[in-house]
């Protein structure tokens, strides 16, 4: 968090948006560093980041919705082969930026699955209200798509910060992703980290 902004007004934000997104047919669920925080890695992040999966041209429409509540908003179009379908950057006085990242980019297709089943299992953040945070085994999913060195030192720290994970449950989750040999390299370095 910035030290400007107020969790509260970023967590009414993000509620919005998640309706918005909803209306035109997505869902979303927390990622990023506020669902590291969650897993127990906390870190500064200026951001509210959620990963949805919609056609691409509804986050046009998203955008207009939150632009009649007076928010500033962002549409980063995606490239025709690009996995991601574009994001969305929101911003609202008083709070941190709340950033939608969209999973699908029909014909590249992306990775809509892996939002539908982390939907499906993400736990509210704040019990009673819409908001639903990933949960750890998804989360490295998310981040071993990412892919990368910054992803791959956060599985490392989620890993040594969460040590009763299941790990045949998460080599489980990443076969059926076909991510699961990026995964065994980042138990390898664990492992060698542990010893």
């Amino acid at each position: 968090m910035s030290p400007q902004a107020d969790i509260a007004q970023t967590l009414r934000v993000a509620e919005q948006v998640l309706a918005a997104l909803q209306r035109v047919g997505g869902q979303g669920v927390i990622i990023g560093g506020m669902a590291l925080a969650v897993h127990c890695y906390p870190r500064d992040t200026i951001d509210l980041d959620l990963a949805t999966a919609v056609e691409p041209r509804k986050l046009d429409e998203v955008a207009a919705e939150l632009r009649t509540l007076g928010y500033g908003v962002e549409v980063r179009k995606p490239d025709p082969d690009d996995p991601l379908g574009g994001v969305l950057d929101v911003q609202a006085e008083g709070a941190d930026r709340v950033q939608v990242v969209n999973f699908l980019n029909p014909p590249a297709s992306g990775f809509p699955r892996l939002v539908e089943e982390a939907v499906a299992t993400a736990t509210a953040l704040i019990p009673g209200q819409p908001l639903k945070v990933v949960d750890l085994p998804h989360l490295i999913a998310f981040k071993l798509y990412a892919g990368g060195n910054k992803s791959r030192l956060d599985i490392l720290e989620l890993l040594d910060r969460n040590p009763s994970v299941e790990l045949e449950r998460l080599r489980e989750l990443c076969r059926g992703y076909r991510m699961e040999a990026e995964l065994d390299e980042i138990l390898a370095l664990a492992a060698e980290d542990d010893d």
